[in-house]
């Protein structure tokens, strides 16, 4: 573990925290001193990333709920107990023509991307505030930022991320909660080909394609003290590919 540790003493609740960004940040925040409560659906992978945590003299465990389900929120708050740290960064992509997507799909993408988030916000937000402090980290995306063919439906989820995030600033800043959005570009994980990841990284003024630790670090930051006048932001990460 890191020999600075911003965060020691403070528990933080990663969502989808078994693979990808996700698991990045996990690692991150345990390196940085946090105390990982570790979410995910998978109670192997979960094993795979809390042990990864644990031998580096972190401290972890892992947490099963379907945030898909309308009761998976208050069934993974109630087995988190208090945390000082939320990441939402569960959720998935559907991408296709507007009119290829069937009702259920459009359903589930927003009971993932929005829905839980929301009621997890709004489950341990409060809580946050009244012990005087807390920071919420959503994961957004460039296509809640730009205009992107065969994204109508993902593009609104990753738009209602950054909306939500403005109000909640609003709504819990005053008490000490600060809330933001880390805004990616392409990020190589598994959903998607190396080689589409590629061709995407190379849209980006930087001509590459992040890998998760990066988007980790910017997570971490703003979990920590040195973000202490940052909140109702949403930060690109995304090589440069959102502002030009």
């Amino acid at each position: 573990m890191r020999q600075q540790q911003d965060l020691e003493g403070l528990t933080a609740l990663v969502t989808g925290a078994t693979s990808g960004i996700g698991r990045a940040t996990a690692e991150e925040l345990a390196r940085q001193g946090a105390d990982l409560v570790v979410h995910g659906r998978d109670a192997a992978h979960g094993a795979s990333v809390v042990d990864g945590i644990t031998a580096q003299g972190g401290n972890a465990r892992f947490v099963s709920a379907d945030l898909g389900d309308p009761e998976g929120p208050g069934d993974l708050v109630q087995q988190a107990g208090p945390v000082d740290i939320l990441v939402n960064n569960a959720g998935f992509a559907w991408h296709g023509p507007t009119a290829e997507i069937d009702l259920a799909t459009f359903d589930q993408l927003f009971a993932a991307n929005v829905r839980a988030p929301y009621f997890l916000v709004g489950a341990l937000a409060p809580k946050m505030a009244a012990r005087g402090g807390g920071s919420i980290i959503n994961l957004g995306s460039e296509a809640g930022q730009i205009g992107l063919p065969n994204a109508a439906a993902y593009s609104a989820t990753k738009g209602a991320m950054a909306s939500m995030t403005r109000a909640w600033a609003a709504e819990f800043s005053p008490a000490g909660v600060r809330v933001n959005t880390v805004a990616p570009g392409p990020v190589y994980t598994a959903i998607q080909p190396d080689n589409e990841t590629d061709a995407l990284g190379a849209t980006t003024p930087m001509s590459r394609a992040a890998q998760p630790g990066e988007i980790a670090e910017v997570i971490a930051f703003l979990a920590s003290p040195k973000a202490s006048y940052i909140t109702g932001a949403v930060l690109a990460a995304d090589g440069g590919r959102t502002a030009v």
